[in-house]
């Protein structure tokens, strides 16, 4: 299941049933998981874990050093989770400070030449469009979509199952369940609501989801004011998770591109 033709440094630790292709490198203090595939020229290096059943493509680079003026050539970390895809070129960069480690959730899916920088986590299930970019510590929730050209600004968190479309812009946090619209900079254009469905969330939970999201972008309150009656919704624990993302939003959150007059479509 190795390749003569590919390159495995003294130490290198593999799983069992790996699949190595030609002109491949594993560093030697890299770790592959049972059952990978790293197809010819995928590159795996120092400091890196991968999971179980993760796929490599070609010209990939799954732990390289991070693009950062500060990082001192000491050693940081990326670790990938299991059942994870890295279509070509993808970069995968470590941590900039020294023991910090760049994370990757399971099932993750990035295709070709996206990116994530140094220090980021990234959730379960999270897909990557064609040249979607992470800057360094930024935070993707489980379950969200970055669409193709996509760029996502350093220290900004996505929430979970947020869609962010094409050529957009995030300079700004972008809030939990919500849609940011294509080739704008740092706007909600409303609730991401198909992938809410798909996620198997109930009408009832929809309907939590979008009380929630009203008070945040149709109440004409403040952050502030709006995280406290978020906190009052007691019963509504998607409200709950709204007050704690505008509590850890130091940046400020994505704007809406709505009439603020109106209502959020059918959940």
């Amino acid at each position: 299941m190795i390749h003569p033709a590919a390159i495995l440094s003294p130490g290198a630790q593999l799983g069992t049933d790996v699949q190595i292709g030609p002109c491949a490198y594993v560093a030697s203090t890299a770790r592959i998981g049972d059952g990978c595939v790293l197809a010819p020229h995928a590159l795996v290096l120092d400091h890196t874990t991968l999971g179980a059943r993760c796929t490599v493509h070609s010209c990939a680079v799954i732990g390289d050093l991070p693009q950062d003026l500060s990082f001192k050539n000491e050693p940081s970390y990326v670790v990938v989770g299991d059942d994870c895809t890295f279509r070509e070129s993808v970069t995968i960069h470590r941590g900039t400070k020294p023991g910090t480690t760049t994370r990757i959730g399971n099932h993750v899916f990035m295709m070709a030449n996206s990116h994530v920088a140094h220090n980021c986590e990234v959730g379960d299930h999270v897909v990557f469009a064609n040249c979607a970019a992470l800057g360094g510590y930024v935070t993707v929730g489980e379950r969200c979509f970055l669409g193709g050209n996509t760029g996502v600004h350093q220290f900004c968190h996505v929430g979970r199952l947020a869609m962010v479309g094409s050529a957009a812009f995030i300079g700004k946090d972008l809030p939990p369940f919500c849609i940011a619209p294509s080739s704008q900079n740092s706007f909600v254009a409303g609730l991401n609501l198909v992938g809410l469905r798909r996620a198997g969330l109930t009408a009832e939970q929809r309907a939590q989801i979008k009380l929630a999201f009203n008070l945040v972008y149709r109440s004409g309150l403040n952050a502030s004011q709006a995280k406290e009656r978020l906190r009052a919704e007691t019963g509504n624990p998607f409200a709950a998770e709204f007050a704690d993302f505008l509590a850890q939003a130091k940046r400020g959150i994505c704007r809406p591109s709505f009439d603020l007059s109106g209502d959020e479509s059918d959940v």
